[in-house]
């Protein structure tokens, strides 16, 4: 048996987050295993969004919490890892600094990916070990600037789309409705093609939906279940739901948007339940970088 310790550095629109990851060598082939998760709140798309940059008082945050990951890399002794960005720094008018300046003062080199990649990474994290292949899955991840669709058929992804449309846009009015419009008529068209589809959803604010849900981990939650929680949510205060459903801060505000797109998103493919496995960009990550490191091997 042989290990070794890959990392995946997330760093979304609601929150940074890096991921540490046990890679498996065993007789009967690769295993990717769990080790450490640690999230940092910093919503980089508050001032992408808003503002069209991110703040010094942001970035000031952002190589702290680098510097943390970079030392926590260290401790558990990572051969391989990558950082990607996604909407908030794509859409920042000073990424390019902001990159320059978390590689100059916590040494980690961050990739910038569009949305096609991070669609393709996430949906292709760990369906093939979760889905039954005789099943038509419309793969949906919401984040804090986008959200991207996938139609996965047999087993394989078949489309995909990325739309301008995120938790962290749509607290801060920033979507208008025809991007909702331009969302309804892609998920129709590409529905047309397939008699039955199921939602599988991704993203922290559709994991702990899940969990508010108690659904037993591996059955569905179904579109009742999930309108009931979205009402109940929607009924309390910001500062109500942080203490009856212990969300975190950060949590408690973008929670009720991430609900209301997969709800739509469930109510324009026709699907009645939605799977949610434990897996996004950062699981992905992990896999492309086995690959990636597999092929030069």
């Amino acid at each position: 048996m042989k290990i070794k310790k890959y990392a995946a550095i997330d760093i979304g629109s609601n929150a940074m987050r890096v991921l540490i990851s046990n890679v498996i060598h065993t007789k009967d082939g690769v295993h990717f295993q769990k080790n450490a998760l640690v999230r940092a709140p910093i919503r980089l798309g508050e001032d992408s969004f808003t503002m069209g940059e991110i703040s010094k008082n942001n970035l000031k945050r952002m190589i702290k919490a680098m510097r943390a990951f970079k030392l926590l890399m260290k401790v558990h002794e990572v051969s391989h890892y990558k950082a990607y960005a996604t909407s908030a720094l794509r859409e920042a008018n000073n990424s390019g600094d902001i990159v320059q300046q978390v590689k100059k003062k916590a040494g980690i080199k961050i990739e910038i990916i569009d949305g096609r990649k991070e669609a393709e990474i996430i949906s292709n994290s760990k369906i093939s070990d979760f889905i039954h292949t005789q099943k038509t899955f419309l793969f949906v991840d919401v984040g804090g600037g986008s959200t991207e669709f996938t139609f996965i058929n047999e087993g394989k992804r078949v489309c995909s789309k990325s739309f301008k449309i995120g938790t962290v846009r749509l607290i801060n009015n920033l979507v208008d409705q025809r991007v909702w419009e331009v969302i309804r008529i892609w998920i129709v068209k590409n529905t047309k093609l397939y008699r039955k589809i199921t939602l599988m959803g991704s993203g922290g604010n559709i994991n702990k939906l899940f969990k508010l849900s108690n659904v037993k981990e591996g059955k569905p939650l179904s579109m009742i279940k999930l309108n009931q929680i979205f009402l109940e949510l929607e009924s309390l205060t910001y500062e109500e739901r942080i203490i009856k459903f212990e969300l975190n801060p950060d949590r408690a505000d973008v929670i009720i948007p991430a609900a209301r797109i997969f709800l739509k998103a469930l109510q324009w493919s026709g699907g009645q339940k939605i799977y949610v496995p434990k897996f996004g960009l950062s699981d992905g990550m992990i896999k492309y970088m086995y690959k990636q490191q597999h092929k030069k091997n």
